[in-house]
């Protein structure tokens, strides 16, 4: 498969068995999702032939794919966001009472789904008010309603708790089992591979480098199949100690998007060579506290400081110019503009300052050119270059334009959300790197992280919140990880530090 300067898939011969759990890992830009959209139709192949149970495939359209059976769940959702659970499930088979559309049918569909395959959510709830993990579940759910015996999920864990991805994993195992559904996970989780599949596929630059048998083979041989060296991925050495209080927090109250109380008096502190971990299950409050500290969402009540400096009520650029810099969670509505290019991606910030502008209006694009190439090799973006569009790269891309933006201001406040949702282990060890890099130089950092693992790795301090309260305070060599899920579904309440 080729697309303009780009040879997405490079003469791949494959085959996936029927009722099999097949894993497909590579570094971002490896081709992993370039083969599957040719297996949904999304892509016709620029060259070679696919046979779906024997029959070669002649019409490649998602329609088709559909009608024969595959079903995909991709990585950035395809959810309307002002319909319900339910509309969203039957979106294209509607059942109908006469000549309009039949709601309650809809929603008793659902909730038969729902029992089938045990992914609970509220067949009448609006897709915008559920959370990230939630709307996953539909996602899947919308797959399996249209009947779908093949399926492709990619990155499906990326927005998932540790406990929603075991949830997850179950249901593989059951349809799997049950009713020899074949299933195919892209993903970079090298553990969920090994938890998971039957067989793993590796890709690199374009290539099928092999395919073997799950357990035949251990994380680190698949993360050397993937990058082609060794992953280093151990030890991040913390240097230097605690500095003043660049991020000060208290008795902050914040509503969600339907006006209920989302964080509920919650009072932290960061110190300037520190990073601070928020561990939570998806849902407990704290997106909603990032975007009030940051300026994207207002709070009720409470206030925020930034290196000294009241930020309370200010917007996201009057709070940058305070020395904070922001990862978002959601790379596609708040961190980039997917239809313009990497370059203006990357200049976002700093488009008046003078070395960019000539008289204040009138862009210099040499310049600019010329720090954007410079931001590229530095985070190790991969693409058509700086001149791409950013919508049409991979999603770990994509986030490496949002961290060569941040980072690039080197401010001494980093506030950061999910930074490795949906990268390979390649691009993690980098980022993780980084992070640590800025936390030695003296940065404060606020981190909130799905995966557990990381906010160990990365965290000196770690915060549990659960219902938007602070349920407890602890250094990260001092508790388990087992131990701090009681604390993140409420259980134990008691802080210590």
């Amino acid at each position: 498969m080729e697309f303009p300067g780009v040879l997405a898939n490079d003469d791949i011969s494959l085959s996936i068995k029927n009722g099999e759990v097949f894993a497909l890992v590579g570094e971002n830009g490896a081709g992993k999702s370039t083969l599957m959209n040719i297996l949904y139709g999304i892509n016709t192949p620029t060259a070679g032939s696919l046979y779906v149970r024997g029959e070669k495939v002649t019409n490649f359209s998602p329609k088709a794919a559909i009608d024969s059976g595959i079903g995909m769940v991709h990585q950035h959702f395809m959810l309307v966001p002002s319909f319900t659970v339910a509309q969203n499930i039957v979106l294209g088979r509607e059942p109908k009472a006469g000549a309009l559309f039949d709601n309650r049918k809809a929603e008793t569909l659902t909730r038969a789904l729902v029992e089938e395959y045990g992914l609970e959510v509220d067949p009448s709830a609006q897709v915008r008010d559920i959370s990230v993990g939630l709307q996953q579940r539909v996602e899947i759910l919308k797959t399996l309603y249209r009947g779908a015996d093949i399926l492709i999920l990619d990155e499906p864990t990326a927005v998932l708790t540790p406990q929603e991805t075991d949830e997850l994993f179950e249901v593989i195992r059951r349809i799997v089992r049950e009713k020899q559904i074949t299933v195919i996970i892209i993903t970079h989780k090298l553990y969920e591979v090994m938890a998971i599949s039957d067989r793993v596929g590796v890709m690199r630059q374009g290539k099928l480098i092999g395919v073997e048998n799950t357990c035949d083979v251990d994380e680190k041989k698949l993360a050397s199949m993937m990058v082609g060296r060794p992953v280093l991925f151990d030890h991040l050495e913390k240097t230097g100690e605690p500095g003043e209080v660049a991020i000060e927090v208290r008795d902050l109250y914040v509503s969600d998007n339907r006006g209920l109380p989302a964080v509920r008096g919650v009072s932290l502190s960061v110190q300037k060579g520190e990073v601070l971990g928020i561990a939570a299950i998806e849902g407990n409050g704290q997106s909603e506290l990032l975007e009030a500290i940051t300026g994207l969402r207002k709070s009720n009540r409470g206030t925020v400081t930034v290196c000294g400096k009241d930020a309370t009520g200010k917007t996201p650029g009057e709070i940058r110019a305070l020395g904070l810099s922001h990862v978002p969670e959601d790379r596609l509505s708040t961190g980039v503009d997917k239809h313009a290019s990497v370059a203006d991606n990357l200049l976002i910030g700093r488009h008046r300052e003078k070395r960019f502008n000539l008289f204040g209006f009138h862009q210099r694009r040499s310049t600019v050119e010329r720090y954007a190439e410079e931001l590229y090799e530095k985070f190790d973006i991969r693409g058509a270059g700086i001149r791409t569009e950013v919508g049409s790269m991979s999603g770990g891309n994509m986030q490496k334009v949002v961290v060569a933006r941040e980072f690039s201001f080197d401010t001494p406040v980093l506030v950061i959300s999910q930074p490795t949702r949906g990268v390979d282990i390649g691009a993690m060890e980098f980022f993780h790197t980084r992070i640590i890099e800025k936390r030695n130089e003296g940065a404060a950092i606020l981190l909130s992280s799905a995966d557990l693992d990381e906010v160990f790795r990365l965290s000196d301090r770690i915060i549990t919140l659960y219902e938007g309260r602070i349920t407890g305070t602890f250094k990260a060599d001092e508790i388990t990880k087992e131990e701090i899920g009681l604390f993140m579904t409420g259980t134990r309440k008691e802080a210590r530090t």
